[in-house]
């Protein structure tokens, strides 16, 4: 997280292009969003007992388990020529690039799109702390299930985009992760969740490597944007400024806790 902020820092001064970034995580961790009440939401017992990091993102949206996939992270002006004003079609503009991906691994992904009010209004008002319990505005679903979360913010001009590309998925230990008001819950929000999402290996008899996927992206993210991405290097001195962050910020309890 520390380094997708300082790349928005270093991109907005001017010191590199527009950035799109592969990662993992080690140890598996689960992220939540900027706003989310992590004391009436999240079950820290589980999060402990599955040996499992935490902390607050940047940007919006719901609790994510980082796991077995490929987590994403583009940077980008504002003022780039692709990109339009608006918050929901800025999205729709960098998803392309994760539907490009997609389509070049051979899934038949599509643009979600809530079609009536009460779609809408799930999406203002989450009956879950969970991500991948429900698409937003042009995430990416085949036949209807989910299968990339991403989220977004704005500051001072830059845009961050990121999100995670499920390869499989531990349903049993996902859902450990959320306080519920009875067992019965979330036993139903668990069983309706099969139907919500999914993971590649489940939609692909041979799951494509990262390094394939990686690539796919890449070339689905430069063709959204319409840029050319080449290698960049970090410095020491970048390594130290991200790592001071890490430190002074995301690894901080009045950071991860607050709200």
């Amino acid at each position: 997280m520390a380094m997708d902020e300082k790349l928005m820092d270093w991109h907005r001064a001017g010191l590199i292009s527009p950035v799109v970034r592969f990662y993992g995580w080690l140890p598996a961790t689960l992220s939540v969003g900027y706003f989310q009440k992590v004391h009436k939401e999240i079950n820290f017992d589980a999060v402990r007992k599955h040996d499992l990091g935490f902390v607050r993102r940047p940007t919006g949206g719901r609790g994510v388990l980082h796991d077995d996939e490929l987590t994403y992270s583009v940077i980008v002006s504002e003022a780039h020529p692709e990109m339009p004003e608006s918050v929901t079609e800025a999205y729709r503009v960098i998803s392309a690039g994760l539907l490009e991906g997609f389509c070049d691994l051979g899934l038949k992904a599509e643009f979600s799109i809530p079609q009536t009010k009460a779609e809408r209004e799930v999406l203002k008002n989450p009956r879950s702390a969970v991500c991948f319990d429900a698409p937003s505005w042009y995430e990416m679903v085949v036949e209807g299930r989910k299968i990339a979360g991403s989220a977004q913010t704005r500051q001072k001009g830059i845009i961050l985009q990121h999100g995670s590309i499920i390869r499989s998925i531990d349903e049993d230990k996902l859902f450990d992760l959320f306080l519920y008001p009875s067992d019965r819950v979330r036993e139903r929000m668990q069983n309706g969740f099969k139907s919500k999402a999914a993971a590649i290996d489940e939609l692909m008899s041979e799951p494509p490597s990262l390094t394939a996927m990686k690539k796919s992206f890449r070339s689905g993210f430069e063709k959204a944007l319409n840029v050319k991405f080449e290698e960049l290097v970090l410095t020491a001195s970048q390594e130290e400024e991200i790592y001071h962050l890490a430190k002074m910020k995301y690894s901080q309890d009045e950071w991860n806790f607050k709200l």
